[in-house]
């Protein structure tokens, strides 16, 4: 155990999430103690010539401290405005206090939509690169002001891991008020242990999350998912809590704090990453039988003759979900056909695919470059 934390002294690229609760008090208003200890630690990591991103919570949260709402805003409209307000006044306390240690600090303000759009995630991806080269610490929060429900990422601890995939950082710390990962609920339960390492994300492991705090959105459930994540994205994942003094830098030191959860041997390139956690599903595709076979054990494309009913309206390019003959989904692709000529050769052989639409641009609907088996 200890052996394999000495390798986190040698990480080069880390992102820290940083969770509601940990910088910000039950009134709303801003723990600047926790924010000052936090700061400090990052920018001595950063002058150590380690590239660090942050990824913050708290802006809904200061925001209603400021409006002097009365707990977490319920409705849109008033959790946008809490946010408009809330991410101008963290964003002021984490310039001041960076600026002290003579760090430069860069917003980026991310949607569901800058990760589902490639084209859009390839240039959020140049961005955080850019700012990484100039030597700025890039503060990352949802864009609580312009997201709705459709587009909304659940919450931080999603969009830190999502970050960490995007720029292949070796190292994803999940800050929060618990130490870790535990046994049962250790507000709750006295006899409750800390779990110090995860090497899969099991139903057992699932059932131990609990609910989310009073100004968060992100409990148990929303850390297990990020980790998931991070895992399949080849990065490890710390869970620990902000309140243990310079917990990042004992946890980069390879000191035992909060429960790591390990990366899958089996790291997926980064278009299937895009692909299983970012992409918009526009729509479903039904196989039989023997495609369903042909995907999960063959590791085969999805070819026309394979599938049985057409979901959904899409393009080209767009990303579905593939189920098999029970409704199961079973892996999801980007699309070489749309859904209207998809509903004309499914059944069918490649070689009639120019007689049925005019046209073959490939023999397959889903290439298995392009497909993702379910996790």
């Amino acid at each position: 155990m200890g052996d394999k934390r000495s390798a986190f002294q040698s990480f080069k690229r880390v992102v820290v999430k940083v969770g509601t609760s940990s910088v910000a008090y039950d009134t709303g208003k801003p723990n600047l103690y926790r924010i000052e200890s936090l700061v400090r630690q990052i920018s001595d990591i950063h002058n150590l010539g380690k590239e660090v991103i942050l990824v913050t919570s708290g802006a809904i949260g200061t925001g209603a401290g400021k409006l002097g709402l009365p707990g977490r805003p319920k409705t849109i409209p008033e959790k946008q405005a809490a946010a408009a307000v809330g991410q101008g006044v963290l964003m002021h306390i984490y310039e001041k206090i960076f600026a002290e240690y003579g760090v430069t600090v860069g917003q980026v303000l991310l949607t569901r939509e800058d990760f589902a759009d490639r084209r859009r995630f390839l240039n959020a991806r140049n961005a955080m690169h850019a700012l990484l080269q100039y030597g700025v610490i890039p503060i990352i929060n949802e864009n609580d002001t312009v997201a709705v429900d459709e587009i909304k990422l659940g919450d931080n601890d999603n969009l830190s891991a999502l970050v960490a995939s995007l720029i292949d950082a070796e190292m994803l710390i999940l800050l929060s008020d618990i130490d870790g990962l535990f046994t049962a609920d250790p507000r709750k339960n006295p006899d409750a242990c800390l779990i110090k390492e995860v090497r899969e994300i099991t139903p057992e492991i699932e059932a131990l999350a609990g609910g989310s705090g009073r100004l968060g959105t992100g409990g148990m459930t929303t850390k297990l998912q990020a980790a998931k994540i991070a895992m399949h994205s080849g990065v490890v994942t710390v869970l620990a809590n902000l309140k243990e003094k310079d917990v990042v830098r004992n946890i980069l030191s390879g000191e035992p704090a909060g429960t790591v959860f390990w990366p899958c041997a089996n790291k997926m390139d980064n278009k299937k990453r895009w692909i299983a956690f970012n992409s918009s599903v526009c729509g479903r595709l039904h196989v039989d039988e023997g495609a369903a076979r042909a995907l999960l054990k063959n590791g085969k494309s999805l070819l026309p003759s394979g599938i049985t009913r057409v979901e959904g309206n899409f393009e080209m390019g767009n990303t579905v979900s593939i189920a098999d003959p029970d409704g199961r989904e079973i892996a999801k692709g980007i699309v070489y056909y749309s859904s209207v000529e998809i509903n004309l050769i499914k059944g069918e052989q490649s070689r009639d695919i120019p007689r049925i639409i005019g046209h073959k641009d490939y023999d397959e609907v889903v290439h298995r470059n392009n497909l993702v088996l379910e996790l």
